[in-house]
């Protein structure tokens, strides 16, 4: 048998646990999960006969390289921050390793000891990064091979909540991390590249700025750009590209709404505010205020941001209770973007039912025989229930098929990677397919710049 250890079993790791659970005979895998809580491991495993759970702190050294050096093959599920250790011990042991995180600067560091010990070490390998490098390059590589000359790159993905359990006046509901949607866009401008000029879009304007985009059956949804547009530019091979944009998508109103907590300073994550725990929901709205004696914190609040009583958005603040006077914060020298988060986990936190939607969105623009062309490619994955949710899905599955393949020769090239190259998404590509994970083509007009002049 041979043995893959997965390391944290998390939410996103249920896909990928089944996955290699049901290939376990046919492929002679034993599945050891690590975790540090062992009931996780145990619960997606179940009594599968070829799997085991272990008590695993990934920061005792000794029992962390004990685990790596029994495995075959490693998988590490862990935060991003933790991989490095987890890195250097497949290093010292020569085992393979998959994660989905971004390559850090560390882990790019391993590159030449990788190399030399004929070791792959595959990173970004989710859903955003993975499905969307692996997509797009399949596409931008087909379009070359056909003589095509590609001129704009645009790309989008978003975790959403379900058509059938969209049941809030925000379209929206936490898929994944809350905090990583609490502090999205903050740390510096957002850039990208549009007909052949550096855009840029300052942290307070960036909730302002908008793209609109139609997916054929869901609906309209809106995108704001991600922070830096232009990091995979060669990486993508697209140096000579005219536009290179990339976003996140949330459902049209979203941005504008979620733009009053920017304005009024309650994203901030970098000073603590006083006396947190013992505030109550409306104490911590009112902080951001002006002084008033007479005046209300709602109409100060709507005042202050130029929001009529029959605006949608103020339903949407009222939904959230956010001037409710007897909710306490209850949270100790916690910052604004702390609170914030503790404040939404109350109405956006996905119910038993509740199911959740990845939604994905390319466009390709090209040149070939002196004409201009556009490919709009779309992705909809839809969640099974709170296991088997559709994140799970497009993050866990593609680790999982990378992880079978480096095991069984497909995927050769050694080094520190992302699936960039026909020799990984080709196959991962195809075997998503059969999972229900594709993308629906179609040809559009080339338009060149998007119609809101970003």
């Amino acid at each position: 048998m041979r043995k893959i250890l997965v390391i944290g079993a998390g939410k996103s790791s249920s896909y990928l646990i089944k996955y290699f659970l049901d290939k376990s005979d046919s492929e002679e895998l034993h599945i050891a999960i690590g975790d540090i809580n062992i009931d996780n491991a145990k619960k997606l495993l179940g009594d599968h006969p070829n799997s085991e759970a272990i008590h695993l702190d990934i920061f005792n050294s000794e029992a962390r390289s004990k685990a790596i050096a029994s495995a075959d093959i490693v998988v590490s599920m862990l935060p991003a921050r933790f991989h490095i250790e987890v890195a250097r011990d497949c290093i010292r042991h020569k085992k393979h390793m998959v994660t989905a995180s971004y390559v850090s600067k560390e882990m790019q560091e391993l590159n030449d000891e990788a190399e030399s010990n004929e070791l792959i070490f595959m990173n970004e390998i989710g859903v955003d990064p993975g499905i969307d490098h692996m997509s797009a390059m399949q596409v931008i590589d087909r379009i070359r091979d056909n003589g095509g000359k590609m001129i704009l790159f645009e790309s989008f993905t978003g975790g959403l909540v379900a058509p059938e359990s969209d049941n809030n006046l925000w379209n929206y509901k936490f898929t994944w991390n809350p905090r990583n949607v609490v502090v999205a866009g903050q740390g510096g401008a957002a850039k990208f590249l549009q007909e052949n000029q550096f855009k840029y879009i300052p942290y307070h304007r960036l909730f302002r700025r908008t793209e609109f985009l139609e997916i054929e059956g869901y609906g309209r949804f809106e995108a704001y750009a991600n922070r830096d547009s232009l990091k995979y530019q060669h990486v993508y091979g697209l140096d000579h590209a005219k536009t290179l944009y990339r976003g996140t998508m949330r459902r049209v109103g979203f941005s504008r709404a979620w733009n009053v907590f920017v304005q009024l300073g309650m994203t901030d994550d970098s000073y603590i505010i006083e006396d947190s725990i013992n505030m109550s929901y409306r104490d911590f709205v009112n902080s951001f205020l002006p002084y008033s004696p007479t005046d209300s914190v709602e109409l100060k609040f709507r005042h202050a941001l130029k929001l009529d009583q029959d605006d949608l958005i103020w339903d949407k603040f009222l939904e959230l209770d956010l001037f409710n006077p007897n909710k306490k914060v209850g949270l100790e020298a916690a910052t604004p973007a702390q609170i914030l988060q503790k404040i939404l986990m109350d109405s956006w936190t996905l119910s038993a039912n509740d199911k959740d939607m990845i939604v994905m969105y390319h466009k390709f623009g090209y040149e070939k025989d002196g004409n201009k062309h556009q490919i709009d490619a779309t992705m909809v994955v839809l969640g099974e229930d709170q296991t088997y949710t559709a994140m799970s899905k497009t993050v866990g599955l593609p680790v999982a098929i990378a992880t079978l393949d480096i095991l069984n020769g497909k995927i050769v090239t050694p080094g520190v990677q992302i699936p960039i190259t026909k020799e990984v998404y080709s196959p991962i590509l195809k075997e998503l397919e059969s999972y229900g994970v594709s993308f629906k083509e179609k040809e559009v007009p080339y338009l060149g710049y998007n119609p809101l002049n970003l």
